[in-house]
């Protein structure tokens, strides 16, 4: 009589477990979050700063200077931006040593917002 019991006990749970989850509601936005690029709002010290910092000052600031290439200050990172060396060792390019040397490259959305930063003219800003 007792495993009857608990039998039905089991199969009234068993029962009523789709209805209590039925009543959990999810915002499609929070579970799956934009994975498109935002390069509107692109800035200088918001952005293409701390990007440069994070994956380029290891070997191209003042005090490292590796190649004769400082990347560190607004006026050195402009010199590289101006004549095309930047992207074209960050997007790989031929003709231009890829970079981060011996680092994964940079995320394809990181180039984006970088390339987006450089054709609103690299304002410092």
């Amino acid at each position: 009589m007792a495993n009857l019991m608990t039998f039905k006990s089991h199969l009234s749970l068993l029962l009523l477990l789709p209805l209590l989850s039925g009543c959990y509601y999810d915002v499609e936005e929070e579970l799956y979050p934009s994975l498109e690029c935002q390069i509107d709002s692109v800035t200088y010290t918001g952005i293409i700063l701390p990007l440069i910092r994070d994956n380029c000052y290891t070997c191209h600031d003042k005090a490292s200077n590796f190649g004769n290439v400082t990347l560190e200050g607004y006026d050195n990172l402009k010199i590289y931006v101006d004549n095309g060396r930047l992207l074209g060792a960050i997007k790989h390019e031929p003709g231009f040593s890829p970079m981060p040397q011996n680092r994964a490259p940079l995320l394809e959305c990181e180039i984006q917002k970088i390339e987006e930063w450089i054709r609103q003219g690299a304002p410092d800003n």
